[in-house]
């Protein structure tokens, strides 16, 4: 039997509350469900929750009975944000956490490179946020057990998966034994050693990289700002690099690279930890400083990704179909992008809209996106931990020079986390007007937010099905425009639109957005009415139109 821990989980500044298991004895037999969520991280309780946005229950089994143990991923950035406040939990994350643009490199503890992310009063969001992920964890989890179309089962392992014709059935282990449960889908969110993974013999493609980093959370007051800290080659770790963020709660990140030939278990020894990080402290200015430690753990840099992310009816998100380096916070932020696409992706199949092809999609659009990022974190990754020889060799030049030249500095850049643009997507419309547009969100992006007053922006209206964003002064839709509408709601497509620029309601249209200064004509480089955005759930652009008629909407309709 599976007996998960019941102590709570150490920790000088998060509660931890050990839930109740959900045990078989309670609930009686057990009918197919259409999906099943194994593991419950931030990738899994996302894809739940948009599945419930899009009317999909899902049961949701996590083999422990609290949340995951140290602070984990801790940077989240504007389009996660975005995501998050999707499925309502942005807010809290926005009041808890601590929001950031600029990042700092350091050689010899000289300043060299100061990023700085682009922000404006059109975005709701800053470029990032620092919260611990038992906050983001927490806040998932509640919106998870207030909604009633999940189901959520603490304590409940997936020992065993086979796959059918049709469906899956997973055996689950817990506290009182086990019990079989079918799915029609089984969607794989159990985290970088996922058991469905290793079940299914997949292997991943990609590279594994030399040495080893210690993540060291430390309680310690430190006068800094909240920015990214970055030290390269520093007299106590020669070589090698250090990282700093600050987290709420008074927590201080603390990120090195171990030296050649010292192994995890010696790095995380109480007094090799302490030594290294008061050599840090003493570094910045503040030795002596009094500190006290949280938690330690031990990674190594991997850019890896499955070359498909279905098999079966097992579909595999976040870390159980790739995993990247942290450099660049890239992990969960990314995890949440795959959620996300693969909720609507697999709802709409589930609703037996696109023909069986909409999941291949997901797969496709998602692993090109981890391909992207695992070519630009290699390139991160090389950087700041460079191989032995060439690689070194160049970083060394690199550092060497930015202390006097100004060309090189831009080298440091540690080209963060972005959303990936499905350009090459098969459900970008062929007819358009994309390569027309001269501004604006092209095939694939997401969109752009704009500010519509105080506390309103463009995102705050969108979100949940498919977005008609329809450019007018007039008063009411065309016919022909609002009857193949009707037709794509009646074949079960979730579509709304949006009439953009009248200052009162337009007829035919769900709801109005005035734009009386042509700001948002402006950025989304429209010259006149008639134009049109069509957005797919997960928000990306797949079509745009100069001027949009029914022909042409039905055209791009017909691609789902």
């Amino acid at each position: 039997m599976h007996q998960p821990t019941t102590e709570p989980r150490p920790s000088i500044y998060y509660p931890y509350e050990v839930f109740a298991p959900w045990l078989p004895s309670a609930h009686g037999p057990q009918v197919r469900q259409q999906v099943v969520i194994v593991g419950a991280g931030p990738a899994g309780m996302v894809t739940a929750l948009e599945l419930a946005r899009h009317g999909i229950a899902s049961v949701v089994l996590n083999a422990e009975l609290q949340f995951s143990q140290g602070s984990r991923a801790i940077v989240f950035t504007r389009r996660s944000m975005e995501i998050l406040q999707q499925v309502g939990v942005a807010d809290r994350m926005t009041a808890a956490g601590l929001p950031w643009r600029f990042g700092n490199s350091f050689y010899r503890n000289q300043l060299c490179f100061r990023m700085e992310a682009p922000h404006d009063e059109n975005d709701r969001y800053y470029p990032m946020l620092n919260l611990q992920q038992q906050y983001l964890e927490q806040y998932l989890y509640e919106a998870c057990a207030a909604n009633p179309l999940i189901d959520f089962r603490w304590g409940n392992k997936a020992a065993a998966v086979t796959q059918h014709d049709g469906y899956v059935s997973v055996c689950v282990d817990t506290p009182e034994g086990g019990y079989v449960l079918e799915s029609g889908w089984l969607v794989a969110a159990d985290g970088g050693r996922s058991a469905i993974r290793e079940a299914c013999a997949l292997r991943m493609e990609g590279a594994s990289y030399e040495g080893f980093f210690v993540i060291a959370d430390i309680r310690v007051d430190l006068p800094l700002p909240t920015e990214r800290l970055a030290y390269f080659d520093p007299d106590w770790n020669p070589g090698n690099t250090i990282l700093m963020h600050r987290e709420p709660h008074g927590i201080w990140r603390v990120d090195y690279q171990l030296p050649e030939g010292e192994t995890p278990e010696e790095a995380l020894r109480p007094e090799s930890l302490k030594a290294r990080i008061d050599a840090q402290l003493e570094m910045i200015g503040f030795g002596g400083t009094p500190w006290e430690m949280d938690w330690s753990s031990v990674y190594s840099a991997r850019t890896l990704t499955l070359p498909d992310y279905v098999h079966g009816n097992i579909l595999f998100v976040g870390d159980a179909a790739h995993l990247l380096p942290i450099f660049g916070v890239r992990g969960a932020n990314t995890g949440f992008q795959d959620a996300q696409s693969l909720a609507w992706h697999l709802a709409y199949t589930l609703r037996g809209l696109g023909g069986g092809k909409l999941l291949a999609n997901y797969s496709a659009e998602r692993v090109g996106a981890a391909r992207e990022i695992i070519d630009e974190a290699g390139k991160s990754t090389r950087f700041m931990a460079p191989p032995a020889g060439g690689f070194a060799l160049l970083r060394d030049a690199v550092l060497s020079l930015s202390l006097t030249e100004e060309f090189v500095r831009p080298l440091y850049h540690w080209r963060t986390s972005r959303p990936h643009e499905y350009s090459r997507s098969a459900l970008n419309s062929a007819g358009d007007d994309n390569a027309l547009f001269t501004a604006g969100p092209a095939h694939g992006a997401p969109p752009q937010n704009i500010r519509l007053g105080a506390n309103d922006y463009l995102l705050d209206h969108l979100g949940g099905g498919f977005e008609l964003l329809y450019f007018t002064q007039g008063e009411a839709l065309p016919r022909p425009l609002l009857a193949v509408v009707e037709q794509a709601r009646a074949r079960g497509l979730t579509l709304r639109v949006t009439a953009i620029g009248a200052a009162q309601a337009v007829a035919g249209a769900d709801q109005t957005l005035a734009d009386a200064s042509g700001r948002l004509r402006q950025r989304y480089g429209v010259q006149a009415d008639g134009a049109a955005y069509l957005l797919r759930p997960d928000q990306h652009v797949c079509a745009r139109w100069l001027t949009l008629d029914a022909t042409r909407l039905q055209a791009a309709l017909a691609m789902i």
